[in-house]
């Protein structure tokens, strides 16, 4: 029988032109905007948390209230000179833009547990998604007036049992009195590279989404003459035979 020849293994391709010590260890980087849309839901609450806690200007505190029982709410902001007074930031972590059938159920369980008195009334409400908010989402939050109206239209369809498991949320006339007196004007959406330019500043920016040295430029070919000012250079490298005394035996 025939011994079988050892195989050799092939050399790894050479890495590309320009190519960082650091890439070559960890890959070619995800650009921010990219990579915020392979975070968990988790990771993501997390993310804009950072964000908002680097806002130290405007908020004494900053905390995560996402999960089950949160009642509608995921990063609360309190203000820094009025600790009543609140901000919610409304993590939607989908593959597509934010539209509007996404956030009935949310806006159904700000009214209903404001009204039962569980938390007072937000002054702002901002929706924070990878993708932002669709063209329809964002035309509607410059409509106060419709957004409120639109809520209640379709509070049976999307409100009504999906606000609580425990108990069905009829609009009852109490509920849809509160709702004609609030100022729907609070809700807004911020831009995904607005989100990632702000978080950028913070310390947690790097563990987030790495750094290291930016990319090597491609080097430009050698001149096929000698520069005015390369002379004397390429003159000393063409020098190699000198006497002790440091003379050049060839110039």
């Amino acid at each position: 029988m025939k011994p079988s020849t050892p195989s050799v293994p092939l050399p790894a391709p050479p890495a590309p032109a320009g190519t960082t010590a650091d890439f070559v260890a960890t890959g070619l980087p995800i650009p921010p905007i990219e990579r915020i849309r392979i975070f968990s839901d988790r990771q993501w609450e997390e993310f804009v948390l950072e964000w908002a806690d680097s806002l130290r200007d405007r908020y004494g505190r900053v905390e995560r209230c996402g999960g089950a029982g949160d009642m509608g709410r995921d990063v609360l902001a309190f203000d820094k000179d009025d600790p009543t007074v609140w901000d919610n930031y409304q993590c939607k972590h989908y593959k597509d833009p934010v539209g509007p059938s996404s956030i009935w159920v949310e806006l159904g369980k700000l009214v209903y547990y404001s009204s039962i008195g569980e938390y007072s009334y937000p002054r702002r409400y901002t929706f924070v998604a990878p993708q932002g908010a669709g063209t329809k989402l964002s035309n509607l939050l410059r409509k106060p007036e419709k957004l409120k109206a639109q809520l209640i239209e379709n509070w049976d369809s999307h409100c009504r049992t999906a606000i609580t498991s425990t108990m069905a949320i009829d609009l009852a006339p109490a509920l849809s009195s509160h709702i004609g007196r609030l100022d729907f004007s609070i809700f807004d959406a911020i831009p995904p590279l607005q989100l990632i330019d702000q978080h950028a500043r913070t310390r947690w920016y790097a563990a987030r989404f790495g750094g290291g040295l930016p990319a090597r430029p491609a080097v430009a070919p050698p001149p096929l003459a000698v520069a005015d000012h390369e002379v004397n250079y390429v003159r000393a490298t063409r020098c190699l035979r000198r006497s002790p005394e440091g003379a050049c035996f060839e110039c």
